[in-house]
C-alpha cells in the first residue's frame, strides 16, 4: 500500500521486544469496526509512523524503515510517474490545463504517512487518553482510548480527557444536534466536525453541582457498559443493538440519567423543546462572538474547580 505499512499485532509486538525503541514509531492503529464491534475494542494492527521525523533520523529505525523502504517507496515511484505523465498530456492539449503534484509530493517525503494527522496527533500526545466516535454511525458510542493508540480515519478524535465532556458528547442532547446537522451516507449519519461539533452550543451556566452530577453520570455509564460488556461477552454495537428491543435495559436506565445530567446543566426545564433552544443558544452565541463578549465552549467548563479525570479507556492488552 502506498500511503502507510500495517503490522499485524502480534508480529509488531515481537519487533519492539526485541528493540523497545522501535514503539517510538510503531504504533497501534484502532479502527471504528475494531471500536464498537470487536469484543473488547482491541486494535489488531500497527501502523509505522515516523511522524516528522526526516529522512536520516527515520534511518535508524533499521528494520521498520527497511520494511517501509521495500513496500512504499516503489508504489510511490510509480504513482509519480503516472501523475508526471498525466500532467504532460494534460499541458499537450491545454498549456492552461492546471496540474496536480499531489503524488510528487508523497514522493518527496515518501517515508512518512500521507496524510499525518499531525495537528490532531500533537492535540492529544499532552494527554492520557482521548474521546473518539465512529464518523459514520447508526447509534452514538463515544469511547475513550489511550493517548498511545492511533486512530484511523474513520475516528472522529476529541482531544479531551475529562468525564463531564464525555457526558455532554454522549447525551442525548448531543445527539439531537448530530441527527439535525449531520450528513448521511448510505444511509447511515456521518459525523462532521465542522457541521456538527464546531457549531454544537455548550452549556454556559451550570453551577457546579450540574457539573460533577453529568461528570459522575458519564462515568457511571461506562462502568457499567464495561460490566455488561464482560458479563455477556458482547461487543459495543451489539451492547448498543440490544437497546432497540422493547423492556427493560439497565444501559437504558444509565443513559437517561446521563441524559436528564445533561439537560439540568443547560436550564432546560421538562415540557421546553430541546433542539430549540439550542437553535436559539447557537444564535445567541454567534451573535456574542460576532460582538466580542466571551462565551463557553467545547470541553470541562471553567467552573470546576477539579478536572474530572478517572483512568478508564480502552488501552493495547
Amino acid at each position: 500500500m502506498s500511503h502507510l505499512y500495517w503490522h499485524r499485532g502480534n508480529e509488531a509486538k515481537l519487533i519492539i521486544n526485541q528493540n523497545k525503541t522501535y514503539s517510538d514509531v510503531l504504533k497501534p492503529m484502532l479502527t471504528a469496526d475494531e471500536l464498537i464491534g470487536e469484543l473488547n475494542s482491541q486494535p489488531k494492527r500497527y501502523v509505522i509512523d515516523f511522524s516528522r521525523r526526516d529522512l536520516l533520523t527515520s534511518q535508524a529505525y533499521k528494520k521498520l524503515f527497511k520494511i517501509v523502504e521495500q513496500t512504499v517507496l516503489p508504489d510511490r515511484e510509480t504513482a509519480a510517474k503516472k501523475e508526471k505523465e498525466r500532467n504532460k498530456e494534460a499541458k499537450a492539449d491545454n498549456p492552461n490545463a492546471k496540474t496536480n503534484k499531489h503524488h510528487a509530493n508523497f514522493l518527496a517525503n515518501w517515508w512518512l504517512l500521507s496524510y499525518a494527522r499531525e495537528d490532531m496527533k500533537k492535540a492529544i500526545k499532552r494527554l492520557n487518553r482521548y474521546i473518539v466516535c465512529a464518523q459514520v454511525t447508526k447509534r452514538p458510542i463515544f469511547e475513550f482510548i489511550e493517548a498511545d493508540i492511533n486512530p484511523n480515519a474513520a475516528l472522529i478524535i476529541f482531544p479531551f480527557e475529562d468525564d463531564y465532556t464525555f457526558g455532554i458528547l454522549q447525551s442525548d442532547t448531543h445527539w439531537k444536534w448530530f441527527l439535525n446537522r449531520c450528513s448521511t451516507l448510505k444511509g447511515d449519519y456521518r459525523y462532521t466536525s465542522n457541521t456538527v461539533f464546531d457549531s454544537f452550543p455548550w452549556p454556559q451556566d451550570p453551577t457546579i453541582n450540574q457539573i460533577k452530577k453529568v461528570g459522575a453520570s458519564a462515568k457511571k455509564l461506562r462502568e457499567l457498559r464495561t460490566t455488561l460488556r464482560k458479563k455477556h461477552n458482547i461487543s459495543l454495537r451489539n451492547l448498543y443493538r440490544s437497546l432497540e428491543n422493547p423492556g427493560k435495559h439497565p444501559l437504558k436506565e444509565a443513559h437517561k440519567e446521563l441524559n436528564n445530567a445533561v439537560i439540568e446543566s443547560y436550564g432546560v426545564k421538562k415540557k421546553e423543546d430541546l433542539l430549540e433552544i439550542l437553535f436559539d443558544l447557537n444564535l445567541q452565541l454567534a451573535k456574542d462572538e460576532k460582538d466580542g463578549r466571551s462565551i463557553i465552549g467545547p470541553g470541562l467548563h471553567p467552573k470546576a474547580k477539579e478536572k474530572f479525570i478517572s483512568k478508564d479507556c480502552v488501552s493495547v492488552s
